[in-house]
């Protein structure tokens, strides 16, 4: 996978080990993925991007091949703030102050941090199937409860989701897949399903994910809430699947309409892994938006 692109790691100020890859030529693109996947979920939209962008693809802490640091009392560890300082900090040591930054999942979390707080290094912001981690708090009803169920789940103390998950994780994680994804096992890649299986076997990334989870809602819920006034300034796009459930239990682009200044929403037929399931529509909604940017700068 990501055949032409430089492997490399880079080490946060304090000390988190981040894994990423970096292909292509042109305005620099920092691509984060979601839960439970890593980095490969853009092995077939990173390369098409590539042919007009630098294109970086980066593990978040705690997913993948970057490290995986055991947080005991400090929830912030996992906090979308502290993820997007490491990727900020990436970007800079490969010489990019300022970049187009594209986020699916906590990835798309951590990406909408980064644009409210570190404002002048993002040059646009993609987010793929979110909405605000507050508003997914605050609104949670039995409908949104039944849906996402792992929220509740994941972030209850350790060590409980962490057996359970251990005991099985192929079955728990496939069966997410599946169930937030609208579509069978089969429809994503040998070779990056091989790839997650590889990561959330590791009872290290089965623990950082958890602590990710907890972290939102110790940490981020109160972030987000205290940002909701705060609208971010640059050009966002909103991609979203329109078979999945969170297109079912929110109007995606008016919760983002309230937050961003410059806001395009566009939904693709798929589910909430539409990259796996659309890889080709994906990369094309992207490259024309991040040229419409190009264009316009």
């Amino acid at each position: 996978m990501f055949e032409g692109f430089e492997h490399g790691r880079f080490v946060s100020e304090d000390g988190v080990d981040i894994a990423y890859v970096q292909g292509g030529d042109g305005p620099p693109v920092l691509m984060l993925h979601g839960y439970p996947q890593t980095k490969e979920m853009w092995a077939r939209v990173a390369p098409v991007l590539a042919m007009s962008f630098t294109v970086v693809c980066a593990d978040l802490r705690g997913y993948g091949a970057s490290s995986k640091p055991r947080c005991a009392a400090d929830q912030s560890t996992y906090s979308f703030r502290s993820m997007a300082k490491d990727q900020l900090q990436l970007m800079q040591e490969l010489g990019f102050e300022s970049f187009h930054l594209v986020g699916h999942d906590r990835g798309a979390r951590t990406a909408y941090r980064m644009a409210l707080d570190h404002p002048a290094a993002v040059a646009s912001l993609s987010l793929l199937d979110i909405v605000p981690t507050n508003v997914m708090f605050e609104r949670m009803n039995s409908d949104i409860a039944h849906a996402y169920w792992h929220w509740p789940f994941l972030s209850q103390p350790a060590p409980l989701p962490e057996h359970i998950i251990g005991a099985d994780p192929d079955r728990f994680f496939d069966t997410c897949l599946v169930s937030w994804g609208a579509a069978s096992i089969e429809t994503f890649d040998q070779h990056m399903l091989d790839a997650y299986r590889a990561a959330w076997r590791d009872p290290d990334m089965i623990y950082a994910s958890c602590a990710d989870y907890r972290a939102a809602r110790h940490v981020d819920w109160a972030l987000d809430a205290a940002s909701a006034q705060k609208k971010v300034s640059c050009p966002t796009l909103v991609l979203y699947g329109s078979k999945g459930l969170l297109a079912r239990l929110f109007d995606i682009p008016a919760t983002w309409q309230q937050r961003c200044e410059h806001l395009v929403a566009w939904a693709l037929p798929g589910g909430h892994f539409f990259v796996d399931q659309l890889p080709t529509e994906t990369s094309g909604l992207l490259s024309a938006f991040l040229s419409q940017q190009i264009v316009q700068s």
